[in-house]
């Protein structure tokens, strides 16, 4: 795999990288600056010797990836993804992942004057601000416009390398997971992409049923086919913002589990061991009729007011109940294994 970082000066990038090289056995390669590069604030810190700035120095981003493409599975880092451009060819391949470092501005401004012996060579915190916002801003280097397009995001409060360290094994960066999702990723994408084209007023839901890893129907919640959509007045209990669980009888919009089950339709799903992934965890109400519809697992990404009582439903009936972590993210109620029952 190859990781790219970016991110701000002094925002603890090339530690980072350090780290993955020394402790997890990274190599790091190199990309020579285009000219014309904004210079950051502060010069980045050297990783490693000089025979391996000889040896893993490439002159360009197609140079590295014919370097890399073959030899994928091993593990290498850059810190040289100097623009949009850049990016963007080394995005083409699978095995690339990017990586964003922050620090707030004050504690980056202290970890460079305790870089300076001398204070006199110290820039003012308005000199650093001006030449950071040049770096992150200016053209071609655009640190912002990189750091949002991040696969991860880490933000380096710590004080130290081990607390450092600590934060981003947590994040499992080498989980093959990371370049290619699981089917439990990849179907829990689709359901909050279904979630989009909801236009409730309460909460967008999104839901996918799925047979033999293979979609069956999708559905979102909103108003009923020829009614007025809730964003425009349709549904009144919605409209009014009434509280989770409240007023249920008055409000006509359909769940997503609701559509996702009409449209699939009870020959599809009786005997075809079907799982239905939603990013919201079912209502008692969407929970009787997912049994009765015959679904046997139930995925879901975030916690519901009445899940104890979804739980005990679908535990009386055989339901299989599990919440979905993506890597890296602890669960809202759990925090051992990637996908752990209740």
């Amino acid at each position: 795999m190859l990781i790219g970082i970016v991110g701000p000066a002094c925002s603890g990038r090339h530690t980072v990288a350090r780290l993955l090289v020394e402790r997890d056995g990274f190599r790091l390669l190199t990309i020579r600056a285009p000219a014309g590069t904004v210079p950051g604030p502060v010069a980045p810190a050297r990783i490693g010797s000089d025979d391996d700035d000889n040896n893993n120095a490439f002159a360009n981003a197609k140079q590295l990836l014919a370097y890399v493409t073959p030899r994928w599975r091993e593990r290498f880092v850059t810190c040289d993804i100097a623009s949009l451009d850049v990016l963007e060819q080394l995005r083409h391949r699978p095995f690339f992942v990017l990586l964003a470092v922050d620090a707030p501005t004050l504690i980056r401004y202290a970890r460079l004057t305790a870089r300076h012996v001398q204070p006199k060579d110290q820039p003012s915190l308005e000199e650093f601000l001006r030449l950071d916002d040049q770096h992150c801003f200016g053209t071609p280097s655009i640190t912002a416009a990189l750091t949002q397009c991040a696969d991860i995001h880490v933000n380096n409060m710590y004080t130290n390398v081990d607390e450092l360290y600590a934060h981003i094994s947590c994040l499992r960066l080498t989980d093959p997971k990371r370049l290619r999702p699981s089917w439990d990723a990849y179907f829990m994408l689709l359901a909050d992409l279904a979630a989009l084209r909801s236009n409730c007023m309460k909460r967008r839901v999104g839901c996918i049923i799925v047979r033999e890893r293979r979609v069956v129907a999708t559905g979102y919640n909103g108003t009923p086919r020829g009614i007025v959509n809730c964003n425009e007045g349709g549904c009144p209990r919605c409209n009014r913002g009434s509280a989770c669980g409240t007023a249920l009888d008055e409000c006509i919009c359909l769940h997503a589990e609701e559509n996702a089950l009409l449209e699939a339709g009870q020959e599809r799903i009786q005997g075809g061991n079907c799982t239905l992934y939603c990013n919201t965890c079912p209502c008692l109400g969407c929970a009787k009729r997912i049994v009765q519809m015959g679904i046997s697992e139930v995925v879901f990404a975030r916690a519901y007011g009445s899940d104890s009582a979804t739980k005990t439903l679908f535990l009386t009936a055989g339901v299989h109940l599990r919440q979905y972590q993506p890597a890296g993210v602890r669960l809202e109620t759990q925090s051992n294994d990637t996908l752990t029952p209740f």
